[in-house]
């Protein structure tokens, strides 16, 4: 029964994404309070342009994560393994959505499976915080290993649990957990939001317990509080209704920690990024990859996998621009050129 429940609300999920109204109008990345400095004489060619990192042992062709997003049912393997496809092909890293269908119910393991069509993507496989607390180390390595994936993504979301008719309500002895996995997993370990946001302080905490990856998924594009909201009825759909706007701003997220943990830890910065100069401020606010999942997959769902290629082919062409027209060959030299920030950013950056 409840992996039944469980199954349902996810192709409810990928049915509200792909329609429904899960960007809240007034919610912002703050991403227009950024300006990155154009440079007239940039003294280089596109083709000068690399933009090769290395994610999870593996090297990147560019610096984007298809974040997890789905799983658990024959719509939720076909969107996956599209969509790995896609990452395989341009070299980027791609991650499974929450794979609690696949814990209550083992033969829902094919809908992860994806190494079939991306066989050396560095690939993240994903559990809820409050789902590793019940699984343990064991139980969660075995969810990784049956999908062949290079590293875990454990997910925190509170806001979206307490909005979700049959979400946890306990949220007791989340570090202990991490703290945990982080001994059993070292730097094959992300631990990343789900659009609300890591703020400096929990940011610190879970890098002085070791963790070496962080998402800080902010508040400004799919509110999985709202996305919760729209299915809830009553007093829930009325808090989600309230908190839909609830979260620290991708942008502020992602300046915040990489000033809080310093430059050795692996930031991802995900939430309302859907274009190539979106991707190159995350960069330029000190993020090493940008993490982006709803402009692929409503691609993907009008146009399969040519349709989401398009809309990628896109997003790294605007990328590039930036660079070039910013004198950057390299993300690195993209940090070291100068930025303006205006507006509400400087007041969250000011009180964080």
């Amino acid at each position: 029964m409840g992996e039944d429940i469980t199954a349902k609300r996810k192709d409810a999920h990928l049915d509200l994404c792909a329609t429904g109204d899960v960007e809240p109008t007034g919610n912002s990345t703050l991403l227009e309070c950024v300006r990155l400095v154009h440079c007239a004489m940039p003294e280089m060619a596109v083709e000068d342009v690399d933009l090769t990192t290395t994610f999870l042992g593996k090297r990147l062709r560019y610096p984007l994560l298809v974040t997890g997003m789905t799983g658990g049912t024959e719509r939720a393997g076909a969107v996956n393994r599209d969509l790995a496809l896609v990452a395989e092909r341009h070299g980027l890293a791609f991650g499974v959505g929450s794979q609690r269908a696949m814990a209550e119910d083992a033969s829902r393991t094919a809908s992860y499976a994806v190494r079939q069509v991306a066989p050396t993507v560095a690939l993240l496989g994903n559990i809820g915080l409050y789902q590793a607390v019940r699984l343990g180390v064991d139980g969660s390595r075995r969810l990784m290993d049956a999908i062949g994936a290079d590293g875990l993504a454990l997910h925190l979301n509170a806001g979206q649990e307490l909005t979700q008719p049959e979400g946890d309500r306990d949220f007791r002895d989340g570090y202990r957990v991490v703290e945990a996995l982080v001994r059993a997993f070292g730097d094959r370990l992300l631990v990343k939001e789900t659009g609300c946001g890591i703020g400096p302080d929990v940011a610190r905490r879970l890098v002085d317990l070791g963790v070496r990856n962080i998402d800080v998924s902010g508040l400004g594009g799919t509110s999985w509080v709202r996305v919760e909201q729209l299915r809830a009825s009553g007093v829930q759909a009325e808090l989600g209704a309230e908190f839909s706007a609830w979260g620290i701003p991708t942008a502020a997220a992602i300046a915040t920690v990489r000033r809080s943990v310093g430059a050795e830890v692996r930031l991802v910065a995900s939430g309302g990024i859907r274009t190539g100069l979106e991707v190159a401020k995350v960069l330029a606010l000190g993020a090493d990859l940008a993490g982006m999942a709803l402009p692929l997959f409503r691609a993907q769902q009008t146009g399969g996998v040519e349709g989401a290629e398009a809309a990628l082919g896109v997003i790294l062409a605007g990328l590039r621009q930036a660079l070039v027209l910013t004198g950057s060959r390299s993300c690195a030299e993209l940090r070291q050129r100068p930025r303006v920030v205006t507006g509400e950013l400087k007041d969250w950056l000011a009180a964080l």
